[in-house]
Order: C-alpha cells, then structure tokens, then sequence
C-alpha cells in the first residue's frame, strides 16, 4: 500500500538518492533513499542474503507497505549515515582530508560497512584513508604533526581542531574492529590533561560541540578504555623523565663516549672524533638542565608528548652552529633511535597487546 497522505509531510525525499527508477525506498528515520536493489546486493552481503529468502504468503500490513510501488525497507541508522554509505555503494570511496566534518562521513560509513556485512574492498580502502590521520608508523605520525603545525600556523586555531576527536575514533576502532587505530589514537589522546578530557571546556578540541552537530559520535570512553588511558598517560610521562636522565648520564660521563656511545662517521667512512670533550659535556649538562626546567618543572608546552620531546632534545645542539658538530649529530641520531623505541613502546604503555 502506498504511504496514507496524511502522513506524506512526516518524510523526506533525499536530495540526492530518490532515483526515479529505483526499485526499494529505505527509511532512516524520517528520511527516503529510492535506491536499486541490485546495487545494494552487488556491495553489501546482509543485503544480498536478505532479499533472496522467500517471503512468507501472509505478511502484515507494515511489511506489505510500498512508497511509488517499491517496497520499504526500515534501517535503524541516521540519515546521515546511510546517505554515506549510499554514496560509497554508487560512487565508491571518495572522502577529503581527515577533518572532523570528514571523519563524520568515514566513520557512518565504516559502522554500517561492518553492521552491514558491506565488502571488504571498500572497508579496506576507508580504513586506509583514515590510517593517515591515525598512522601505524612513526613516519606518518609525523606527517600528521606536520600538518597539524600547518593548520594552526594558517588559522590560528589549536592544531587539535584539525583531526577528529581522538576520543571518537578510539570508540569508532572498538565498534568495528580496527585495532589498528587504537595506538596512535590513544596517544594523541594522552596529550591532554584530564581536565581538558573529561571536562573540556567550550572551544577545547575535546569538547563534543567542537565536532560537527547532529552526528552518532561518542565522547566518552568506556571504563576499561579509561584506565588504559591512565596507566598510559603515566608510562608516558615517565618516558619523559627516563629520556632526560639518560642524557643526564651521558653528560656526567668522564671519558665522553659519546651519548649513546654512539659514534658518526664522516663522508670517508672514518670515525669522526669529539674535538671538544670537556666543552660538550658542559653543553650537554647544561641542555639537560634546561630540559628539566623546561619539562618536568614548568611544564611547558610538549611536557606530555614524549615524541615531541624527544625530537626537542635531538635539536638542542644544532649541527650548523655548534663547535662540536661531530657531537651535535650524535645527539640528533640518539633522539632518532630514542623517538623510534618509544613510537614501538606507545601499544604497551596503553595495555593494547
């Protein structure tokens, strides 16, 4: 039976998907999608199995119900959601460059690709674009950072606006099973103090009105997923406090062996010596000093990213202006090895393995 008029003004067409020859209208709330049945089986295998069980002779006046003589089918999702992943199912992935509005699409898409049994080919090829924003690789972690800088450099809004909320993402990760997200996303997380994430206040990157409105995303993580951010946070601090104290021992070493004992080889392949070993060691002392005033005492800006930090300490004794330049790139290449051992480290100190 066709929709009564009277409740004609309780639904709306899509915009974009109400196809004139389409043969099944989805409801999503109070929104109509007029869609090919053939496409929904093509991409999706609930679809598929669903529309080919027989029917039942006797079948009540709900299922019986037809808009324009295609059957309706109910989905329990947000329009918005279904709009997305609609528009994957016709056109394929298509998405922008990781921001909030557009991990509002990225996300719908991937709970009903998974609620929806949708093909793996295009699971894979979303998750694949969202991986560059929450990266399994030190690499792209810093490309992210990059970009971060860039935004809030051009806008002159905090770089954590630029990527989604990470509290979001590890909920979105949970739902669907990309356990593969979870590190960088609980990382990025930790970064923030526990005001800022259980009680951000208006404009903070962390609070829910700062992610587009009128969307299913969950703010608030579950108790287990708290305390994995607890112990993290801690192990993460401590990473701090460990790195500076490692260079507080190389610094007090009497034969300055190098930090590390690491040492860099110049373009003839030979060793390259340490020309002033009294003289660096009073430098390298007197940058850790200023990396504990710096980080543990006043708590300036980086004091809880470890990455961050060990990247500052790498750069504290600039190769181009030091007198030493032999020391100099020694101390770049232990901050190098340092930020990768702690990249491998981030699983473990959030309990993800």
């Amino acid at each position: 039976m066709e929709y009564p008029t009277r409740d004609q003004d309780q639904y709306t067409r899509h915009p974009e998907f109400w196809f004139s020859d389409g043969s099944l209208v989805l409801r999503a709330q109070t929104t109509l999608f007029r869609i090919h049945v053939s496409q929904l089986c093509r991409k999706s295998l609930f679809f598929r199995d669903l529309f080919s069980l027989p029917q039942p002779l006797q079948s009540t006046a709900r299922e019986n119900e037809r808009i324009e003589g295609c059957p309706v089918l109910d989905l329990h999702d947000p329009p918005q959601d279904v709009a997305n992943l609609v528009k994957v199912i016709y056109d394929g992935p298509n998405f922008t460059n990781n921001d909030r509005q557009d991990f509002v699409a990225v996300s719908g898409v991937l709970r009903l690709a998974h609620k929806y049994l949708v093909d793996e080919s295009i699971r894979i090829k979303v998750l694949e674009h969202l991986r560059a924003a929450w990266p399994s690789t030190l690499r792209g972690w810093d490309t992210r950072e990059d970009i971060a800088r860039m935004y809030e450099l051009e806008t002159g809004t905090s770089r954590g606006h630029r990527f989604p909320n990470s509290i979001a993402v590890i909920n979105l990760a949970r739902e669907i099973g990309a356990d593969e997200l979870l590190p960088a996303a609980f990382y990025d997380l930790s970064r923030y103090s526990y005001a800022q994430i259980f009680e951000p206040s208006i404009g903070d990157p962390l609070h829910p009105a700062s992610s587009p409105a009128d969307t299913s995303l969950a703010h608030t993580l579950s108790p287990m997923d708290m305390q994995r951010l607890a112990l993290g946070k801690e192990a993460a601090q401590h990473a701090i406090t460990t790195l500076i104290q490692s260079m507080e021992y190389a610094s007090s070493d009497p034969q300055h062996s190098r930090l590390m004992h690491r040492r860099s080889r110049s373009a003839t392949n030979n060793l390259a010596p340490c020309v002033t070993p009294a003289a660096c060691r009073k430098d390298l002392s007197e940058l850790v000093e200023l990396a504990k005033q710096h980080y543990l005492m006043d708590r300036e800006r980086g004091y809880t990213d470890p990455l961050y930090v060990a990247e500052e300490l790498g750069q504290l004794k600039s190769a181009e202006f030091s007198d030493c330049t032999a020391c100099a790139r020694d101390l770049e290449a232990w901050a190098a090895r340092e930020r990768e051992r702690l990249w491998k480290a981030i699983p473990d100190w959030f309990r993800l393995r």
